[in-house]
């Protein structure tokens, strides 16, 4: 993942430095602003965040939103927003309860023109807020808000001059720092490595 993580990273600025070296003209013809509404499947990719156990956290289907603005005809920025819940629990173990994420994302993108084909790749930051707890078998359980960055690779096609479909897969590296309260005075501090995989397939306006 990391070697993909970079070779994603080293075409993102190649593309950029050979787009700050193009003449730009008064013909290039872009709308500046498009929204997009996707439906992803969030994949968590935890580690062995608890000694001797494993944590699993659930996958989530929900809808998502994003608004992109376009600087230049190749060059974007996408506010990406949705929120999910997820079970918490340890393999084989006890219940953690569930968690809902609200994780704003904001990526710079670059886009590529084939024909009614756009792929385009980014990359950026996101801010993960974490309520809505709840804490299953144990006493408590505090999620601490955390940065994290986010990588992305995706392509939209263009069904008319106004309307366009989307698949777009996203990459969050994420983690937070957690007190589980086990009871009797016990809080376990922890780092979970949550890492989600975002899939979505979804339709597009320009404006």
């Amino acid at each position: 993942m990391k070697k993909i993580i970079f070779s994603a990273l080293l075409l993102f600025v190649f593309t950029f430095n050979a787009q700050a070296q193009e003449n730009q003209t008064s013909s290039d013809d872009y709308s500046k602003w498009q929204a997009r509404f996707r439906l992803i499947a969030v994949v968590p990719s935890p580690g062995d965040d608890i000694e001797g156990a494993d944590v699993d956290i659930s996958t989530s289907f929900v809808p998502e939103l994003d608004f992109t603005y376009f600087f230049t005809k190749n060059i974007a920025a996408e506010l990406i927003l949705a929120t999910t819940k997820h079970d918490v629990e340890v393999v084989d173990g006890l219940d953690l309860g569930h968690v809902w994420l609200l994780p704003p994302t904001l990526n710079l993108q670059y886009h590529f023109y084939f024909g009614d084909f756009k792929p385009y790749v980014g990359a950026g930051i996101n801010y993960t807020i974490f309520y809505g707890i709840d804490e299953g078998d144990v006493a408590g359980m505090d999620y601490e808000n955390s940065v994290g960055f986010s990588f992305q690779v995706g392509v939209d096609y263009n069904l008319n001059d106004k309307w366009f479909l989307n698949l777009d897969v996203k990459q969050l590296l994420l983690s937070t720092d957690v007190e589980v309260n086990a009871g009797g005075g016990t809080v376990i501090p922890v780092e979970v490595d949550i890492n989600p995989l975002v899939i979505g397939v979804g339709i597009g306006r320009k404006f």
